[in-house]
């Protein structure tokens, strides 16, 4: 949801992250990944602009940082 909100192709958050376009693929479907790879994704969409929204009592989210 957070790379279709900010218009990136899973080739483009690939290179962001510096991980495969396979390994996004393998992280949206919800596989198990290592931590390291989490984090380096979630740093690439937060520097793209996205917001990710701790557990709130209705499940954690995205949105898109106001600029």
């Amino acid at each position: 949801m957070a790379r279709a909100a900010i218009g990136l192709g899973v080739r483009e958050l690939a290179l962001k992250a510096d991980v495969s376009p396979n390994t996004i693929a393998r992280l949206e479907r919800g596989e198990a990944m290592r931590e390291s790879t989490v984090e380096a994704v979630q740093r690439a969409l937060e520097t793209a602009g996205v917001e990710f929204i701790p557990e709130n009592g209705g499940g954690a989210g995205v949105r898109l940082r106001k600029r």
